[in-house]
């Protein structure tokens, strides 16, 4: 199977014919976030039949080609992991996807251990994707023959195995469960563009919570620094500086730039381009007042946090009884009902179905095979 190479809109006349006139298409996407300060969408990848189109977004805008098909609800679109392509095809193209299979779902729902696609398709096909460009730089260019050619098999395949998921789903009397997981992945699709909840850079640090207030501060300016010189490099802030470095600098409290490449994951090119100002702005810190410095922010916790003693007890009764329920089907607790999930019924309580549905993660199938046995705690609550 060959597959052609779209970075025009005049390459593209096959592409759009072949996406009018079929029923569904396979479908996949790059982003360069492991290498550029952006996550930005690089490739899109379609495979319909026996043809795939690997398509460069970044050499002309390919919203008017694939807008219709992608957001038409008759037509299926394969997918495998798609929760963050869903995401980059709403924020850098503004396409709301609907139809979406996802293999990966479909996988989960008949209690396939190993979720990847390699994974999925060695078992099940027999096929042996390459690992040679899984860390690629999709945003460079020109894209070499072989990435193009690796960045093609991830939908070569997909329609095949979505048929033999299906027909395991059908068997076990599962197909509407996933019929459900994939329009409540759409929305994600449809949340996208909304603002995200602005959270101080310095918890994303291993260890920063440790520091004194003088310290967090530094921490804070350091980091706006680096991720200045990233945005002016188009580099991923992990790869012009690392965060222990950076944590070692503020502690270590170095006067000179030249001081900066003794620091171990310091590099020497950053130092000598960028050291003295990383230090006039950690000198301006030094010399801040004590009602300006900015602590750690001790409230802060990366998840609900843990329950109070009488909620924990709740919470402990529904995970019996999910553990019992996911038993019984054959599938990970984790996919029948996450332990936030849980949480959160414990919290809203809910008396009857109807409420129950309103938590978010509920879907209709999770309740028919659980939701009288969680309410049966709920009520008495």
């Amino acid at each position: 199977m060959t597959y052609h190479h779209v970075e025009s809109s005049d390459d593209a006349d096959g592409l759009a014919a072949a996406l009018r006139a079929c029923s569904r298409f396979a479908l996949d996407c790059e982003a360069a976030g492991f290498h550029r300060y952006s996550d930005r969408l690089c490739l899109v990848q379609l495979t319909v039949d026996d043809t795939t189109w690997v398509v460069d977004p970044l050499a002309f805008d390919p919203t008017p080609l694939l807008r219709d098909p992608l957001e038409d609800p008759d037509k299926s679109v394969i997918m495998h992991g798609s929760d963050f392509d869903l995401r980059l095809l709403s924020r850098d193209l503004g396409i709301r996807l609907r139809g979406l299979v996802d293999t990966q779902i479909q996988a989960s729902l008949i209690g396939v251990e190993s979720l990847g696609l390699a994974a999925l398709l060695e078992e099940r096909l027999g096929v042996k994707l390459s690992k040679k460009y899984q860390r690629a730089d999709w945003a460079d260019r020109p894209l070499t023959e072989g990435m193009l050619a690796y960045a093609a098999d991830d939908t070569r395949y997909l329609a095949t195995l979505t048929d033999l998921l299906a027909a395991d789903l059908a068997e076990l009397g599962r197909t509407s469960w996933a019929d459900e997981e994939f329009t409540a992945l759409e929305r994600v699709a449809d949340e996208a563009g909304e603002p995200e909840e602005e959270i101080d850079p310095i918890v994303r640090v291993k260890r920063a919570r440790d520091l004194d207030p003088r310290e967090a501060t530094a921490l804070r300016v350091a980091l706006e620094w680096r991720d200045e010189i990233a945005r002016e490099r188009d580099r991923a802030t992990f790869r012009v500086v690392g965060d222990p470095p950076l944590l070692d600098v503020v502690r270590s409290n170095p006067r000179r730039a030249e001081d900066l490449k003794d620091v171990k994951g310091f590099p020497r090119g950053l130092a000598h381009e960028h050291g003295k100002e990383l230090l006039r702005r950690l000198r301006a810190v030094a010399e801040l007042p004590e009602e300006e410095l900015r602590p750690y922010p001790r409230g802060y916790r990366r998840g609900p946090g843990r329950p109070p003693p009488e909620l924990e007890e709740v919470v402990d009764k529904l995970k019996a009884v999910r553990n019992s329920a996911a038993d019984g089907v054959g599938l990970p607790r984790g996919t029948v009902l996450s332990n936030s999930v849980l949480l959160s019924i414990a919290r809203a309580a809910p008396t009857s179905i109807d409420e129950l549905m309103t938590v978010d993660g509920m879907r209709e199938w999770k309740a028919g095979i659980v939701g009288e046995r969680l309410l049966e705690i709920t009520r008495t609550l």
